[in-house]
């Protein structure tokens, strides 16, 4: 045995264990990931690309459309051209809907940084 009573080495066991219990538990915490905030759901490149692609989609859609009646109805370039277009506006109005959707999204951030002490 030690110089020191039984009793007294427990209790200096016990807090040894619970300062490394503790260091542990920090270096876990300081290495797992941060949770992600609900707001930023979509970030700014990731809204672009939708963009992009919404425009793009409505414009391949509109061509589908137009050729699909063209063949139809033997008059190939008529509808191709009237349907390109009419998919062509559609994706416009996509693509300033998203751009809405991003500016109240931006907004509500701003506000929310603002608000804070």
């Amino acid at each position: 045995m030690g110089d020191t009573p039984p009793d007294r080495e427990g209790q200096d066991r016990s807090a040894k264990l619970s300062e490394l219990d503790a260091r542990i538990k920090d270096a876990r915490a300081a290495r797992e990931p941060k949770p992600r905030k609900r707001e930023e759901k979509w970030t700014t490149v990731s809204m672009a690309w939708r963009m992009v692609f919404e425009l793009i989609i409505a414009m391949v859609i509109g061509l589908a459309m137009g050729y699909g009646l063209d063949s139809l109805f033997g008059t190939l370039p008529v509808f191709l051209v009237i349907f390109w277009l009419l998919g062509f506006a559609a994706g416009i109005r996509l693509v300033v809907q998203s751009a809405k959707e991003l500016e109240k999204i931006q907004a509500a951030a701003a506000a929310a940084t603002d608000h804070k002490p």
